[in-house]
C-alpha cells in the first residue's frame, strides 16, 4: 500500500482504539509507519483524514453484516421470508456485530456531536445519509440497495436509522440493556395494535325492580 492507504488504515485503527476525540495527527503517524507531513499531502488536514476514515469504518461494517447475511441465508430471512421474519433474524445479527465494531460506533457518537462546531463534518453526515439508509433497507429486506426506491428509502431506511443510531446512544450507555430484535418486533407489534385483544366484557345489565302486587279488592259485605 501507498501512504494514502497506510494513513486510511491507521486512522481507522486508531478509531477502534482510540475513539473520535482522542486521536492525534501523531496517533495516525504511529499507526500507519507514515510521516506527518504525508497527512496534508495526501488529505489536506488531519480532520479531513479522520472524517474519510469514519465513513470507511462504518462501511467495513455494512460488508461484515452483509457477509454474515450470506453466509446465514440457507436459515432464514432471504427474499422468500416475511418481512417480520427477516427483521427479527437480520436484525439479530446487526446486534452481534455492534459489539465487534463498537469502538467505531462510539466515535461515530463522538463525531455527532461535534457537528454542531464543524460545517464540513455537518455536510458529510448529510452527504452520507440517503446512501445509509438506502444501505439499510437493502439489508434488512433482503435486496440489492439499487432495487430501493426513493420513497421506501425515506420512510423505511429513516426508521432503520432511528434504530440504529438508538442501539449506539444505548450501546454506549450499557451494552447489557439493548433490546434484542425480538424485543423490538414485539415493541412494534404492540405500537400496531397487532396483538389480538380479549373483548371487554359486557357489563351486567341492572336487575329490573320487581314490579308491586296491586292491592286485592275488598270484600263485598254479607247480605
Amino acid at each position: 500500500m501507498g501512504h494514502r492507504e497506510d494513513l486510511l488504515t491507521g486512522a481507522k485503527r486508531c478509531l477502534e482504539e482510540k475513539g473520535w476525540s482522542r486521536t492525534t495527527a501523531r496517533d495516525i503517524v504511529a499507526a500507519s509507519g507514515a510521516n506527518l507531513a504525508s497527512i496534508g499531502y495526501h488529505y489536506g488536514s488531519k480532520d479531513a483524514l479522520m472524517r474519510e476514515a469514519l465513513f470507511a469504518s462504518m462501511s467495513d461494517w455494512a460488508d461484515d453484516v452483509q457477509r454474515s447475511f450470506e453466509a446465514d441465508e440457507p436459515v432464514g430471512g432471504g427474499r422468500d421470508a416475511g418481512l417480520r421474519e427477516r427483521f427479527e433474524t437480520r436484525w439479530t445479527r446487526v446486534l452481534e456485530l455492534f459489539d465487534k465494531h463498537q469502538g467505531v460506533w462510539r466515535s461515530q457518537l463522538e463525531a455527532i456531536l461535534q457537528v454542531r462546531h464543524d460545517p464540513e463534518l455537518r455536510a458529510a453526515f448529510g452527504r452520507a445519509q440517503p446512501e445509509g439508509r438506502q444501505g439499510l433497507v437493502g439489508m434488512v429486506h433482503g435486496v440489492d440497495e439499487s432495487e430501493v426506491d426513493e420513497e421506501t428509502s425515506r420512510v423505511m431506511g429513516s426508521f432503520y436509522m432511528t434504530l440504529v443510531s438508538g442501539m449506539i446512544v444505548q450501546m454506549a450507555i450499557d451494552p447489557d440493556l439493548m433490546p434484542s430484535a425480538h424485543d423490538l418486533v414485539e415493541a412494534m407489534r404492540r405500537i400496531l395494535g397487532d396483538a389480538p385483544e380479549a373483548a371487554p366484557e359486557a357489563p351486567e345489565a341492572p336487575e329490573t325492580p320487581a314490579t308491586p302486587e296491586a292491592p286485592a279488592a275488598p270484600e263485598a259485605p254479607a247480605s
